[in-house]
């Protein structure tokens, strides 16, 4: 009798440990994608033509957010001749913070026909400063910020070429 009530009891288990994983595989499933449908909301006023007509602006100034502190970086990117500034050059970023550097944040923007571009979110304290990396083709360009003393940086950052 003993041994009949054990196996009750296995399969009792085995069919409420069934039951569960039916539960939550239904429950997966039935989920259903709300990002395709329309919303519903009022609709938003586009703020220039140029929204409308589906063509970017190309003088926006393409901004990026680091979502880890309050300081920003503008940037205004120039070739060495004339500084006339330099369309789609590339601003890189690595930035490690946190406990011993443990957490790590690595980030590109390119630049506008205006040569500009913003990096916002990024932290206020930092044991090392930021390091920026600016280049486009066989020129680049270096800035550095410590966001204690600027945390509203601005730099100018003239490409040049390499040097082998």
């Amino acid at each position: 009798m003993a041994t009949v009530l054990l196996v009750d009891m296995k399969e009792i288990r085995l069919r409420r440990l069934a039951l569960v994983v039916m539960a939550l595989s239904a429950l997966a499933f039935s989920q259903t994608d709300t990002s395709s449908k329309p919303q519903t909301g009022p609709s938003q006023p586009a703020s220039s033509t140029s929204q409308t007509s589906g063509v970017p602006d190309p003088h926006a100034v393409p901004v990026l957010d680091g979502g880890i502190g309050p300081c920003s970086a503008d940037f205004t990117i120039t070739s060495d001749a004339a500084s006339t500034p330099v369309y789609a050059a590339k601003v890189n970023v690595h930035i490690a913070y946190g406990f011993m550097n443990v957490r790590k944040l690595d980030l590109q923007l390119s630049t506008n026909v205006d040569g500009k571009a913003r990096f916002t979110g990024l932290p206020d304290r930092i044991k090392h400063g930021i390091y920026f990396h600016a280049s486009e083709g066989d020129r680049t360009g270096e800035a550095f910020d410590d966001p204690a003393n600027t945390c509203k940086a601005q730099f100018t950052v003239v490409l040049q070429k390499r040097t082998q």
